[in-house]
Formats: structure tokens, sequence, C-alpha cells
């Protein structure tokens, strides 16, 4: 018999707990789920990258609206839960709504720890736990003024790290001598403010806050020793707490957090907690692999399988700012029983830091340069005797044995329970199983399949040394690095630098990413402008001179220095007016060939350069826009007759595809994209050959994807199926927009599919709702901006000198 499983609260942990138990006993549950936040599940760990711009929200979501569906989950968004009433079993929300259950999950997570002084409540102070945090913050970014953060611990200086990335002077207040004293000791303490400094962030240590100041507003801080800090941004990131108050209300034993056995039990054997606002033996967490490790244990539980209960371990601390190196685990705390090892490097900004206790280690600390750490904390997990291995330990794990060796050895000699990711606790194991039985061959396979390097990124090198180290020289990570001889940048990591620094001009992006010549090449300035094009759409002034020159001309170049001209005819389908005015063009203009293309296209070639604005001109006169048959962007609709005239057609498929090339027209992406729509089945517009096809049937429209029918031969992957042409148009623009957004330049969609992983991209098309509609509505923004046709501004005189023929110059003049 189905139970039912209510879950307060959404975040990162109950939806892993979700993950297993689906798995572990498919269909047992009905579940429901209170979020008190009104959006989808998403990856917390990444909010400092959405708050410096390396990511937006969609990048995050880690379970969309299509999961939910999935899993016939009831979710509330937006409903934060008030009562839990033990007796009756009952939960209740702030809209009223009211939910029985047989077994209840509490994961409340935590709350930001707010200073109790004057002015906390003033407009301006803000905390840092959700995305509604970053919104605000980012909205307050936008004046470009000053911001104070109060807190030098993880959260507080990567949200220093984001406000400084938008543009905002960040100051960083914190009342102890050192940043991160928990995390940290002294030296590398020293080391990190200097990093942070570095960053153009002011740090003040020892500072005591006294006030937040200002009429009506927050304008300044001010600290116990009378300094006045101005601000017209407070972060308050000094520390959370477990949200414990709602199970204490109900009658569950509370501590700091709700008191919960090692499986997750609390007092009420029907309920239990997890995350962030539960307590086991004395200890709460706020990192995400115990909170995972809890999500295993309670969902094999829930499914009624009986595993070991929850152990107490370390966890390490990593930092995620782009570019600063720190990791740290364990107890470092000075004491008579212990002995340190201590490696310093001035000139690379290296400090190592390892602490045993009779022989073994029990806490390391590593800035600057943080390889070893996997090793490091294996050695510590099987509390393993270094005595053997002293004098060497500090220089890690290659220079055993005592002389530096391949850095390949060092992971092979790691054992397969080592922990690679700890965001999302992978082991070596599960890693190289992977990569040997899916047949991975790049690191986002390897992302997808076992979210190591999904999260924060910073295993993203051993994860590297493994898939060498099982693939040999079938893996190249940088076989598609560089972008050309002008920078040692892949297209990947421009694309990201271009969103997180803002760059919205070739000149600025070739300084701020340290471009190795002066203006770019032929390779380089087309896929930067494509970039900053799609970027920016609204803002960005497409620049004329990198582009190729049938994009500069609006037509095709031919072998004899004549061009061809192809009018965009909808879908396909023409007219008795159209076809005249293009005979009379054919003959004013004596074009020497007319020919029909394998797109449904009238091809005109062999018209001189000047004559192409005149061309234009008549063409425009009958309606004719430009089909784009020399850009990288959408080319063709290609559509059979389906059920307007074909006794087998099943839709209008002729109908859908005018739609669909009138809606996305105009755009750019990195490579040309031709589209097709079948009445049926049998398949007359050949629509699974093509980038994106439909295959109209009776129950709907099926979508196609990534074929390819030129160089390479590609039948499509099948995307899925859905029943309107709303839907289709919907589903269709927003894989466009992810291929456009995701896609390097020149890389048609099937190659971009491969890289992706059908899979991927099916999730954030298709079953993601909440994804799908930010790609939709970020390509509607775009068009905007794009749907113009080119001839026409042509016609009236945009780059007309392109146009002009070069003058003759005669002897006479040459001598003059």
């Amino acid at each position: 018999m189905t139970e039912k499983l209510v879950i307060v609260g959404n975040g990162m942990a109950p939806g892993r707990m979700l993950e297993h138990l689906f798995e572990d006993a498919p269909g047992r549950y009905k579940v429901v789920i209170f979020n008190a936040e009104p959006r989808v599940n998403y990856d917390r760990i990444m909010l400092s990258p959405v708050l410096s711009g390396e990511k937006d929200f969609e990048q995050i979501i880690i379970h969309g609206d299509g999961w939910y569906i999935k899993h016939g989950i009831t979710l509330y968004k937006g409903h934060k839960v008030v009562a839990i009433d033990c007796a009756a079993r009952t939960v209740t929300s702030d809209h009223g709504v009211v939910e029985s259950y047989d077994r209840l999950v509490i994961a409340t997570g935590s709350v930001p720890f707010i200073l109790p002084v004057p002015g906390a409540n003033l407009p301006g102070v803000l905390t840092y736990r959700d995305l509604d945090d970053v919104d605000a913050m980012l909205l307050a970014a936008q004046s470009r003024a000053k911001a104070v953060v109060i807190g030098g611990g993880l959260l507080g200086l990567e949200a220093a790290a984001g406000l400084k990335e938008r543009g905002m002077d960040v100051t960083v207040l914190h009342l102890m001598p050192t940043l991160m004293e928990r995390q940290l000791d002294s030296a590398a303490g020293y080391l990190l403010q200097r990093a942070i400094e570095r960053r153009g962030i002011n740090v003040l240590t020892k500072a005591n806050t006294k006030a937040v100041v200002g009429s009506g507003k927050v304008e300044g801080v001010e600290l116990a020793d009378g300094t006045v800090i101005p601000a017209d941004l407070v972060v308050m990131a000094a520390g959370i707490k477990p949200s414990s108050g709602l199970a204490k209300e109900a009658g569950l034993a509370v501590n700091r957090g709700i008191l919960v056995d090692a499986h997750l039990r609390t007092s009420d054997p029907d309920i239990l907690a997890l995350g962030e606002c539960a307590e086991i033996g004395g200890h709460v967490y706020g990192l995400v692999a115990p909170l995972y490790e809890m999500a295993r244990i309670a969902a094999a539980g829930l499914a009624g399988k009986t595993v070991a209960g929850f152990v107490h371990s370390d966890t390490p601390t990593k930092l995620k700012v782009t570019g600063i190196e720190l990791y740290s685990l364990g107890d470092f705390a000075d004491g008579d029983d212990r002995e340190e090892i201590v490696l310093r490097d001035a000139a690379a900004g290296v400090y190592k830091r390892v602490i045993l206790k009779d022989d073994r280690i029990i806490g390391t600390v590593l800035f600057g340069e943080t390889s070893d750490g996997a090793w490091f904390n294996d050695l510590k997990k099987k509390a393993a005797n270094v005595a053997e291995m002293r004098e060497t330990l500090i220089f890690g794990q290659s220079h055993q044995g005592g002389a530096s060796s391949d850095p390949l050895a060092a992971v092979a000699a790691l054992a397969d329970d080592v922990e690679i990711c700890g965001c999302n606790g992978v082991c070596k194991g599960k890693i190289v199983s992977a990569i040997t039985s899916k047949g991975l061959a790049c690191l986002d396979d390897v992302r997808a399949h076992t979210k190591a390097s999904a999260s924060c990124g910073s295993c993203t090198g051993l994860v590297e040394k493994l898939m060498t180290l099982t693939l040999g020289g079938a893996y190249n990570p940088s076989a598609v690095q560089p972008i050309c001889g002008c920078t040692t940048l892949g297209h990947d990591e421009v694309r990201r630098l271009i969103r997180a620094k803002g760059l919205k001009t070739i000149p600025a992006l070739m300084q701020e990413l340290e471009w190795k010549t002066s203006c770019g090449c032929a390779k380089c300035r087309p896929a930067l402008n494509y970039y900053l094009v799609c970027e920016w759409p609204d803002e960005y002034a497409d620049d004329y001179q990198s582009r190729f020159v049938n994009e500069r001309v609006h037509a095709n170049i031919q072998k004899d220095g004549t061009y061809s001209v192809v009018p965009r005819m909808w879908g396909g389908v023409t007219s008795a007016k159209e076809l005249r005015t293009i005979a009379d063009v054919v003959d004013k203009f004596n074009i020497p060939t007319v020919k029909v293309t394998g797109g449904q296209r009238i091809d005109m070639l062999g018209i001189k350069k000047d004559d192409l604005p005149a061309v234009w001109a008549d063409l425009g006169q009958a309606g004719f826009v430009s089909g784009h048959a020399y850009a990288k962007g959408l080319r063709t609709v290609k559509t059979c007759v389906g059920s307007d005239w074909c006794r087998f057609g099943t839709q209008d498929s002729t109908g859908l595809g005018i739609r669909i090339e009138k809606f996305l027209w105009g755009s750019w992406s990195p490579a040309k994209v031709k589209m097709a729509v079948s009445g049926c089945p049998r398949n007359c517009a050949e629509a699974t050959c093509k980038d994106v096809g439909v295959i109209c049937v009776d129950s709907g429209f099926e979508i196609h994807f990534a074929g390819a029918a030129g160089l390479d031969i590609k039948g499509t992957e099948v995307l899925g199926l859905v029943k309107t042409e709303d839907e289709a148009l919907e589903v269709i623009t927003a894989l466009v927009q992810m291929y456009r957004e995701q896609g390097r330049y020149l890389e048609r969609i099937y190659k971009w599919a491969k890289r992706v992983g059908v899979a991927e991209i099916r999730h954030q098309v298709l079953d993601d709702l909440d994804k799908r509609k930010a790609y939709f509505d970020r390509f509607v923004f775009s068009q905007k901006f794009a749907q113009v046709d080119p001839w026409s501004e042509r016609v009236s005189g945009k780059d007309k000198h392109e146009f002009r023929p070069m003058a003759t110059i005669g002897v006479a003049m040459a001598a003059e």
C-alpha cells in the first residue's frame, strides 16, 4: 500500500534523499513537499558563482518542474509550514494548506545569524543564504556603490568577491584577528587576507561592529572604536544557526538543532530530520558532504533497508572564489601532544601544514597548492601511521619513495574509496567505473553521469587526472584549447568570463583577458563577436569588421567574385506574385543562373556586388526578406504539404513550419541551423537528418535534433513528444537558445549535442519546465534586437561603402 511522505523543506539534502528513495523503493510513497521558497530545488553551493556572474539560476537548478511531475510529487512552492501536529499527523502551511502524513521529514535548513546591533533592520541590510538574497544583492550592485560585508568566513568572503565582480567597492569586517579562523591557522589566514586584498577588497580584522547607521536606509557601519565605514549595502554573513523552531513548537526534542539518532530519527519515530537543522551526536553540519550522507541513510530507512548509521567525520573546507586555492581539514590547534610539519614557498605563495598526533594525521591546512588534499584526507580517515614517510610527507603523495614521480602515479595510488568530489560525495571508484562502463570521454560527460566536478569545480583537476589515467591517449583535455594563437583560453572559458566580468566590447575583452595580439585574428574575432552578440543582445553593437565576407555582404560569394541571393520563403511556400518578382529581377539584372535549392528556396547566382542593394530593393517591394543563406543562423525550415493536401498527413506541417521560421529567423547562432517539419512518419520533408526536425503524428509532434547530412551523415536523436504546436514551438526555441548559449563558434548542433549529452539537453529543454521557460524568454528578448531584415537596412544605405565599385585609376591620375 502506498504511504504518504511529507517533506518540510526542498533543499539539497531532501532532494538527494528522494533520489536515493526513488531508486531504493520506487512507488512506495506518495510525496508531498512544502518549500518556503517560491521555486524548485537548486544547488546552494553555486550561489556564489551566480552572485559573481559566472552562472545564472537556470544553471544551478538540481530538480526542475519536470522531475517533480515525473515522480508524481506535489510541490507547494512559496508555502512555509507554520505548524506540525504530531498527534493528528498533519502539517499546515501559511497559506492554510493542511496535509496528513504517514512519515514526515523535516529539512528546514538554517537561518542566518543577525548581529543584535542598532540599525540591523534598516533597508539595505541583507543576509546571504538563498536566491532571494542574491537577487537583492544583484539589484543593489547595479548602483556600483559601496558594500560592507560583516563576517570573514566562507560565506562572507564569497559574497565579497561576488559583489566586487559586480563592480562594488567592498569592505570585509571580521571580528577575529585572521580570516576564517575556524578553518585556518593564522599563517593561512594571513595569506588568504593578502589574496583577498589583491582583488581590490578592503579587509579589516579585529573589527567589532557597534551599529549599522543611516537615516531611513543604510549609510554606513560604525565600529566599536568609533570608525564609520560608508556603505550603501550591508551583508550580514556572521554565521548560521539551525532552523529548529518549528520542531520545538511541535514538541520534538531540540538542542542547538533537532535532536536525531544515527539514522536521522527524531524523538517521534515517524518523523525524520536531516540537513542543517539536524543535530547528531552533538554536531550540526553546514557542508554538503555530511548532508548527503544523512540523505543516503534517511532514504534507506524510509525504504526499509538496514544500513550503518551516521558517523561523524571531518569534512574538508574549500573556498569557492576563483583563483584562490584553499583546503582545510580537521584539528589544527596547537598542543603539547602534537607535532607539525610546515612547508612555505614565499615566491609561489604556497603554505602547507600537517598536524600529527601519535604519528597519525589529525589536521591539514593547504594554501596556494591543494592537489594533495584528497590524499591527506584519506590518510586521516584511515588513521594511517605515517612514521615511515615522516620526512617526505609534506611534499605530497608523488614524493613518497624518495623522489618525485609522474603525477598520475599519485592518482593511481589512491584507493577506490577515496573521495574525489566533496560537494557530491563521489569517490574515485565510482568515477572510474562510470568512465569505463559508459564510455565517457570528456569532462562534461563525467559531470553529467557522476556529478563529480559539477558543483564548485575545485576537484576538476583530480577528475581530469583520473580520466587521463583511465583513458590514456584517448583523453585529451586540451583538444579544444585554445580558441586561437591569440590566447590561451578556450571557447567555454571566454564565454564564462564575458558573463563574469561584464565584458561588452571586443577591445575590453581583449584587454581584460590578456589577448596576445593587438586586435585578434580571423579565427577569434568572429567567435568573440558572436559570443558578445549572444550575451548582450540589447547592449552590444555588432562588429562589422569581425564577420566573414558573406555575413558582411549578406550574400554568398562565388568562385568568380559574384554573389548569390536567396530570399526567404516561409516554410518553402511561395506565390505567383513572388515568382513574378524573382523573374523580373533575374531579367533586369541579367542574372545568369536560377536554381531551386534542397531547402525549398530559389537561389539566384552570378549577381555583381554593386548590384546587390538594387536587387534587394526590388525583392523587398514584394515582401521578401533575407533568407540568411550565408549566415550562422536559421537558414530554412523545410516542410511537406501535411494535412492540408496529403492523404496521410496527420497535422498541419506547412503551417507549423512557417510559424517556426517566422519566430526564429534573424537570430545568430554558433553555426548554421536547418530545420524541417514532416506531416507524418513517412517523413517527406526529411526531418530526421536536420539540426532540428519535427515528425507530426496523431498524438502530437515528435521533436528530433542533432542530425547531419553534409560532410557528416547522421540521423537525428529523439528529443521527445509534445501534444500541441505551442509546446513544440516553445521546446524548439528553448533548444535553439540552449545551443546559442552553450555552443562553441562554428560547432554544429550535432557536435554540441555529443559534447553536452543528449540526456542533459533533454532534461533542460523538455523535462525541466523552469529552464525551458527561461531559455524561451531569453530568446524572445534577444529577438527584439535581432529580427531586422539586413537587406532592407542596406537598401536604406547602411554599410553603403561595401557595395561601391572600386575606382578605376588611369596612368595620368596615378602619376599625379
